[in-house]
């Protein structure tokens, strides 16, 4: 059997979609779309161009990458496809960048055969009927409003702090395919917090949730959620212990604990403690 493995393009999204409809993951093709103009995306094909494999990264400024979408077709499992398809993205890039994935427990044992270590982890959180939160005094210190162009500036800080890292590009392709991208403001009309919903088919992924407390957090998850009829789902970073017990009296249940791996680094890089939910576990 020939196997090659090839860097994906925008004639591979249906089929990408496909591979990962084989192991119940719910990529759509605005999803893949979204990652092949942020990254890159390798993949073994055999000799019938039947796509097996994948595995994309994508880069953050000078100093991280993050990869996501590793998947093996499952009746090609034990042929190295998935170590070698993220060695592929490793190789892809220059220089010591720190490089970081959310590992499945498939996963685990191959990303440290290929030096990852464990440093934090995320909380996983789905809800299927939310609890919408009446309103609040706190919205007489803060006005929500629907994210525009001119609030980039302010909003690619914010998130700069966030994640520890540049990522400009990802963010203007990911608020164009938002379903809602709202911002909250200060009585003086500064951003203090921002949050995209996603719609795929299965949820409306709540995330990147960047707010400087639990509150403002609350309030961009409630607007978020506001008539939305659907399973809801949110990836919580460690350390937001008190922020996970609202949205768990809200409707939302703790279903996995996926651990967040490092590259060349022993550690995160250094985030300012304002990220409530990440944009999705492919983008960290």
């Amino acid at each position: 059997m020939s196997i090659s493995l090839k860097r994906l393009n925008e004639s591979d999204i249906e089929d990408l979609v496909n591979l990962s409809k084989s192991i119940g993951w719910d990529y759509d093709c605005d999803e893949v779309q979204t990652v092949l103009d942020s990254g890159r995306i390798y993949g073994h094909v055999n000799e019938e161009g039947k796509l097996l494999s994948s595995a994309a990264i994508i880069t953050y400024g000078q100093s991280l990458a993050s990869i996501g979408m590793v998947i093996v077709n499952p009746d090609y499992r034990g042929l190295g496809l998935g170590k070698g398809v993220t060695e592929a993205c490793i190789h892809s890039i220059s220089g010591e960048k720190l490089i970081m994935l959310i590992s499945t427990p498939e996963g685990e044992p191959v990303y440290r055969k290929l030096g990852f270590q464990s440093v934090s982890f995320v909380h996983k959180c789905l809800c299927n009927n939310y609890i919408s939160q009446q309103h609040s005094p706190l919205h007489n210190q803060y006005d929500v409003h629907v994210y525009q162009d001119k609030d980039f500036l302010e909003v690619n800080e914010l998130d700069r702090g966030a994640v520890g890292a540049a990522r400009s590009q990802f963010l203007k392709i990911r608020i164009n395919q938002s379903k809602k991208s709202l911002v909250v403001k200060n009585l003086v009309g500064e951003v203090v917090g921002f949050g995209l919903g996603i719609q795929t088919p299965e949820n409306l992924i709540l995330g990147p949730i960047i707010a400087s407390n639990d509150q403002i957090a609350m309030i961009l998850i409630n607007e978020l959620s506001k008539n939305h009829f659907g399973k809801l789902r949110i990836d919580i970073p460690e350390g937001k212990e008190s922020f996970l017990q609202i949205l768990e009296e809200k409707g939302f249940k703790k279903v996995a604990q996926p651990p967040i791996m490092m590259l060349n680094s022993p550690d995160l890089s250094v985030r300012n403690n304002s990220l409530y939910g990440i944009a999705a576990q492919i983008f960290g």
